[in-house]
């Protein structure tokens, strides 16, 4: 009995073998090209433009910050193995960097957003003269990023070139309603009222396209890295007594204690909002596609500079 059981397990185990070696020589089950996205703004949009038809990896996480965030080893492996790279640039993915270099180093395609706009630089802090890398708080760049990116997009081997095309017009067309949408909503805040303070300066292209005036951040570089000495802080406080700002925002991503700290400084009353603004929320967050995100920054903006 012990001798038939013992051969019995031998066959299975021989089976069991044969079978894991077949398998791994076998297909994936996914022969789709393959895109890897940096942000997960850029990654909502990619997944928008390609639906079905194209894999698409996005390596930043929900509610984390663009500019500290960091992969997995076996994120980064397969990054090197993309069909097409797709980074913001600008400096923006400060922790991920060395990444996107190695993988373009060894040949793997790249599309760098901030290549296909009109570059802003900061106006303001200690970044100001450097290039500002928010873009997408402009509908009308996230226009120009989507117009270079669909035809690398469309001709992926193994891509659905005409379903690709299709899904990039009705894209195009939703980011022209949301930014008429977004100049309808502004304009019913006073043009003296349109001062915007933030915890760090994320909202040039904004202000550019819709008439606002960044008057202060409370940090005073282009990065969340950076910090504040007491004199910088001190000074915002000022410029919100000044300009009578009415709200101050702080980013989802980030924690909000310094902006509440400012607004008590203050000898007035002043709001603090959060925005979703250099990151995607999880499911249920508020802010989970690129189109949902700026509605509600919009709303809560007008909402709070109207009072």
């Amino acid at each position: 009995m012990t001798r038939r059981r013992s051969a019995t397990l031998t066959a299975l185990l021989t089976v069991g073998v044969a079978a894991s070696v077949l398998s791994g020589c076998g297909p994936t089950g996914d022969d789709r090209p393959l895109v890897v996205v940096s942000t997960n703004i850029l990654g909502d949009v990619v997944n928008e433009l390609v639906g079905d038809h194209v894999e698409v990896m996005t390596l930043m996480r929900p509610d984390a910050d663009p500019h500290s965030f960091e992969i997995s080893a076996q994120d980064a492996a397969r990054l090197r193995s993309a069909d097409l790279l797709v980074s913001n640039g600008l400096s923006l993915e400060e922790g991920l960097q060395q990444h996107l270099d190695a993988a373009v180093a060894e040949g793997i395609d790249s599309f760098v957003a901030g290549e296909a706009i009109e570059v802003l630089d900061y106006a303001k802090g200690d970044a100001a003269g450097t290039p500002d890398p928010h873009f997408w708080t402009d509908p009308g760049r996230m226009v120009d990023v989507v117009e270079a990116l669909a035809p690398r997009l469309s001709a992926l081997a193994g891509a659905d070139a005409a379903a690709v095309d299709e899904h990039v017009d009705a894209y195009l067309a939703q980011l022209e309603s949301l930014d008429d949408e977004m100049t309808a909503a502004f304009d019913r805040i006073p043009a003296e009222r349109r001062a915007l303070v933030t915890n760090h300066h994320v909202f040039g292209y904004l202000a550019e396209r819709y008439g606002f005036r960044v008057v202060g951040a409370a940090i005073p570089g282009g990065t969340t890295l950076a910090a504040p000495s007491a004199s910088d802080l001190a000074d915002l406080v000022t410029t919100i007594e000044d300009h009578g700002v009415s709200a101050v925002f702080a980013e989802s991503s980030s924690p909000d204690r310094l902006m509440r700290a400012l607004a008590q400084e203050t000898d007035r009353h002043v709001e603090v909002i959060q925005l979703y603004t250099e990151s995607l929320t999880a499911e249920g967050g508020g802010g989970e596609d690129y189109l949902t995100m700026m509605r509600e920054n919009t709303q809560r903006i007008v909402t709070g500079l109207s009072q």
